[in-house]
């Protein structure tokens, strides 16, 4: 019998959610920042993922710079397996930050600029102090 994930873990990957795509990229970025690295194998166990969802996501996530990878050398013959990890939560959230002041930047610059409206820049702090 299966133990239920506890509404902490549910949480913060709720809270992932909002910066990813999908629940299931949301369950393996927790997993990883929670394991610091694993391999494929312990990441589909870890998060009860079908093993095909969580191959194609981690080649996502990848792509999308949400995680890294590094090979694993191995004397047996055939290919070399990863071992993946999360980046850093803040890089996510200086990501989001970046794409949330260029859509307000948008929708504050939508007047008509020719009757002198000044231009808005909108900026929000960023975590640590850097853009």
């Amino acid at each position: 019998m299966t133990r239920p994930r506890s509404p902490i873990n549910k949480n913060i990957e709720t809270a992932v959610h909002e910066l990813l795509d999908s629940r299931a990229e949301s369950r393996i970025y927790v997993y990883l920042l929670r394991k610091n690295r694993a391999r494929s194998g312990e990441i589909i166990r870890g998060t009860k993922l079908h093993p095909s969802t969580v191959r194609e996501l981690l080649s996502k996530m990848y792509d999308n710079k949400i995680i890294y990878r590094e090979k694993i050398k191995t004397e047996t013959i055939g290919k070399n397996p990863y071992l993946y990890g999360a980046v850093s939560p803040i890089i996510l959230l200086q990501r989001r930050v970046k794409i949330i002041e260029s859509r307000l930047n948008k929708i504050a610059n939508l007047t008509d600029k020719s009757n002198g409206n000044k231009y808005v820049q909108i900026t929000i702090d960023h975590l640590g102090g850097k853009p």
